[in-house]
This record gives structure tokens, sequence and C-alpha cells, in this order.
């Protein structure tokens, strides 16, 4: 993918924008467009299995409806685990009762960690130290407050 994208770019040096030297090199998109690129042949990903071609081994796609691997492709043998569902022998715990960001478009979002499956909201009555003041020669005097605190965890 890198080698694939560089891009050449080139300065020109002189006099009022004269162009009298011209510096070019070979340089890289930005790590962005690099990620889309990647992403989108994760993406596009082909299933593959082994078949013997005399002495060879070659890989070819599992579903015969799909089109040949190309050299640039990206090609699995096995699927990757569900981490959405438990799956004790992998380890796995779900992603249900998940505490989740409700206004996230990240990582933590509720769409994401839930998988797709939503997510139930909740208020919770915290108790939290509040109006705290130091109070001479050394200690902090604090107050007790209650809050009420929006919850979301996966369904």
């Amino acid at each position: 993918v890198l080698s694939d994208s560089l891009e050449t770019k080139c300065k020109c040096h002189g006099v009022s924008g004269s162009c009298s030297v011209k510096t070019c090199w070979k340089g890289l998109p930005s790590l962005g467009e690099i990620a889309a690129d990647l992403r989108s042949k994760y993406l596009a990903a082909i299933k593959v299995t082994h078949r013997l071609l005399g002495p060879r081994r070659q890989l070819v796609p599992k579903e015969t409806d799909m089109r040949p691997v190309g050299e640039t492709d990206l090609v699995y043998l096995v699927n990757s685990p569900d981490y959405c569902t438990v799956n004790p022998q992998l380890g796995s715990l779900g992603t249900q009762d998940r505490q989740c960001n409700k206004s996230s478009a990240g990582s933590d979002s509720c769409d994401l960690m839930c998988c797709g499956r939503g997510y139930n909201t909740y208020t919770e009555e915290v108790l939290e130290r509040c109006h705290c003041k130091y109070r001479w020669c050394c200690y902090v005097a604090c107050r007790t407050c209650r809050r009420a605190v929006h919850r979301h965890v996966c369904k």
C-alpha cells in the first residue's frame, strides 16, 4: 500500500517564483488516506483455501463465484472470532452489560461497543465529595453531594 501510494512532490526555487531550479521527491500521502486505503482492502478481503497444483500449493477463493486473487488483495484462511458474543473458549465475555458512551462517535460509542444490538439507559445516583476547602494546617474538609448520572449499557 505504501509503495503504491507514493506521490511525486515538487517545489520551485528561484527569484520571484521563477522556478529556475525545481526539486522533486517521492512522498507519502497523509496517514488518514493510507489508513482508509488499508481499511477498504480489509473490508474487501477474500477468504481462500489451499489447492494443490502439481507440487505447489496455491491460494484460491473459497467461493467459486469470487474473482481471482490479485497480487495486492488481502486474503485470509480462517474467519476472525466474534468478540460481540460470549465465547469461553476464546476468553471473550461479549459486550452485554458493557458500559458505553451514547454521545461518542469513537471506539467507546454505543453503536460500536454494542455490536449494533442497542443499549439500555438508566439513571444512577452517586455520592461524591464536593465543596472541599483547605482548613488551616493540614486537612481538607469536604461535603458529600448526591448527583444523578445517566449510564448506558449494551443489551
